[in-house]
C-alpha cells in the first residue's frame, strides 16, 4: 500500500508541474453540462475554500458550472469513494488532499482503491498551517503554550477534521516532539465555530481558513508549521524555532474517476493549470498563505521522504488511529 501511495503522490505532482497540454482531440466538446467537484470536507474549510475558486474561474474559462458538492466524513473516505465509483466521463471530479494519502496507511477495508480508483488530474495548492488557540487560553507564545500543556496533560483539546486526517496528524507530530498532551477531538462539521466560541482551544489550522479571524483577534496565532515565516502572518514565528525540527503543510489536487478520457484530463490539467497561472488567483492563494500549482512540483521529492520515515515509524497507531508518537516520527510531514 505504500508503494501504491507513493505512486499516486508522485503522479499528483507531475500533473501539478505539466505545461499546458495540447488538446488531443479537436473535436472534444467538454464539458457540455455541469461539473460536480466533490469536497470531502465541510463547507469553509481549506479545500471548500480553494475549489470553489477554482470552480469560479473554471465556469467562466469554460461556459458550464462547475459545482462544489461538500461530502464530508470518514476523514475524506465519503466523498472519495463518491467519485471513485462514479461514472468516468469528466462530470464527477474529486479535490485530493493530503489525508487521502495518510488514509491509505490506516483504513484496510475500504471500497475503494486511491491508486487504482481515483486518476490525477493536477496539483491545486500546498497551503501553510497555523497552530491558534481561543484567546482565553492563558498563553501569548508558543513557548508559554507548551509549558501551559506540560503543566496540564490531557486537558487541553485541540479541533481536527477527522481522526488521521492531515490536521489531526500535525497535531499528534507536534505532541511527540513537543512532549505534551493534547486531546484530539475530530469533527466531520466545520469545526471553526467550536474553536471560535472556546468549546475547543487550540487547533492545527490551515492558515487560508483562519487568516481572518486571527486579524479581528478572535484567535491567537502562536506558530506557523512552515520552515520559515509566512509572508501572510510575517510577525508570527515558525514552529521549529521553538520545537527543533518541526514542519507541517497540506496540499490539495484535483482528481477523476480511473479510465476517465485522457482527452477530458488533458483539457481539464490545462484549464486549472491557466487558472492558477491567472496572477488574481495566484495573489488571493498567496495572501492567505498558499502556494500555487507551480510551486506544487515540491510535493514528489517531499512525500518520497515522509513515505519512506512513516514506513519505519506507522507500526503502531495511536489510540485515535494515527500515526505512531515514536521517536521514529517524521520531523517533517506534508499533511488535509
Amino acid at each position: 500500500m505504500t508503494l501504491q501511495r507513493r505512486r499516486f503522490l508522485h503522479l499528483v505532482a507531475g500533473a501539478a508541474a505539466l505545461p499546458a497540454l495540447p488538446r488531443l482531440a479537436s473535436a472534444l466538446d467538454y464539458p457540455t453540462r455541469p461539473v460536480r467537484i466533490v469536497v470531502p470536507y465541510p463547507a469553509g474549510i481549506a479545500p471548500d475554500i480553494v475549489a470553489r475558486v477554482v470552480a469560479q474561474a473554471l465556469s467562466q474559462r469554460l461556459k458550464q458550472q462547475f459545482v462544489v458538492d461538500n461530502r464530508p466524513g470518514g476523514a475524506s473516505n465519503v466523498g472519495t469513494a463518491i467519485v471513485a465509483h462514479a461514472p468516468p466521463d469528466g462530470y464527477t471530479l474529486l479535490v485530493v488532499t493530503t489525508t487521502n494519502a495518510i488514509n491509505t496507511s490506516l483504513y484496510d477495508s475500504l471500497d475503494f482503491d486511491l491508486m487504482r480508483d481515483i486518476a490525477p488530474v493536477a496539483g491545486l495548492v500546498r497551503l501553510g498551517l497555523v497552530i491558534v488557540v481561543h484567546p482565553s487560553v492563558p498563553a501569548q507564545t508558543l513557548a508559554e503554550f507548551i509549558a501551559y500543556a506540560k503543566a496540564n496533560p490531557g486537558k487541553i483539546n485541540y479541533a481536527s477534521v477527522g481522526s488521521g486526517a492531515a490536521t489531526n496528524v500535525a497535531g499528534e507530530l507536534f505532541k511527540a516532539m513537543a512532549g505534551v498532551k493534547l486531546v484530539n477531538v475530530p469533527y466531520r462539521g466545520n469545526y471553526l465555530p467550536d474553536l471560535l466560541s472556546g468549546q475547543v482551544q487550540a487547533s492545527f489550522t490551515p492558515i487560508l481558513q483562519s487568516l481572518e479571524y486571527i486579524r479581528a483577534g478572535k484567535l491567537r496565532a502562536l506558530a506557523v508549521t512552515a520552515a520559515t515565516r509566512s509572508d501572510s502572518l510575517p510577525g508570527v514565528p515558525a514552529a521549529g524555532e521553538f520545537v527543533p525540527g518541526y514542519q507541517a503543510y497540506v496540499w490539495d489536487a484535483v482528481g477523476a474517476p480511473a479510465k476517465t478520457s485522457v482527452e477530458i484530463i488533458d483539457e481539464l490539467n490545462k484549464e486549472i493549470n491557466a487558472v492558477l497561472l491567472d496572477p488574481t488567483i495566484k495573489a488571493q492563494f498567496a495572501s492567505l498563505g498558499g502556494a500555487n500549482a507551480d510551486d506544487a512540483r515540491r510535493i514528489r521529492d517531499i512525500h518520497h521522504e515522509r513515505n519512506r520515515e512513516v514506513g519505519q515509524g506507522r507500526q503502531d497507531r495511536a489510540h485515535q488511529g494515527v500515526l505512531n508518537r515514536s521517536s521514529r516520527c517524521p520531523r517533517r510531514v506534508g499533511l488535509i
